[in-house]
């Protein structure tokens, strides 16, 4: 009988222990999730398939070495330190909530750029970087301009820099940091805003 106690009672005082670490773990577990669900709303940016925009160059650019770190033709005004801080991060895949090179969101891609590049600290949600800027309509955009998208149910869900020419750097859902256009088709159609960062 003590033998089968001194059993018991570990026993018993391990599945105490088991279940009062599951009820912490359920409640940390539905405010994470009630926390995922606000964030994902905000998020949320439909899966979209796009084929990486490759920019064209003369051939004369790339014969003298007239071309940035992006591999877009050098015009003078350039900030090289933009171009060469993108292409760090090219190629980069995305990921929800990541914010660093093995995986990377739009708004912390975003944010981390404007970091290095402005030394300015933007909100780290899509929505609220919104409150960042001043609106520019899209004839006026320039290099640095930040770009914002909606998702389906119309909410901002998505941004990127917008480098010329109609093209704009981003962490796309399916390939990551890429380059593509203002006029493709998903793009132009969330269009929301464009926006100069106060510096």
């Amino acid at each position: 009988m003590r033998k089968f106690c001194s059993l018991l009672f570990p026993l018993l005082a391990t599945l105490a222990l088991m279940q009062s670490c599951e009820s912490v773990k359920a409640f940390l577990a539905k405010d994470l999730e009630e926390e995922d669900f606000t964030m994902g709303e905000l998020y949320v940016d439909e899966y979209v398939k796009e084929v990486p925009f490759v920019p064209v160059v003369s051939e004369e650019a790339r014969r003298s070495g007239n071309v940035n770190a992006l591999g877009l033709e050098r015009r003078e005004g350039d900030n090289e330190q933009l171009y060469s801080a993108i292409q760090e991060w090219m190629g980069t895949p995305y990921k929800y909530g990541g914010t660093t090179k093995s995986g990377v969101d739009c708004s912390a891609f975003v944010g981390n750029i404007v970091r290095q590049v402005y030394k300015i600290n933007l909100h780290r949600v899509a929505n609220d970087m919104l409150q960042d800027v001043t609106v520019v309509s899209k004839n006026e955009l320039r290099e640095g301009d930040l770009v914002f998208f909606t998702n389906s149910k119309g909410r901002v869900s998505h941004v990127g820099i917008y480098l010329r020419d109609g093209m704009f750097a981003h962490s796309s859902t399916s390939r990551g940091v890429i380059i593509s256009r203002l006029t493709d088709t998903y793009w132009s159609k969330h269009f929301h805003q464009a926006g100069r960062i106060r510096l």
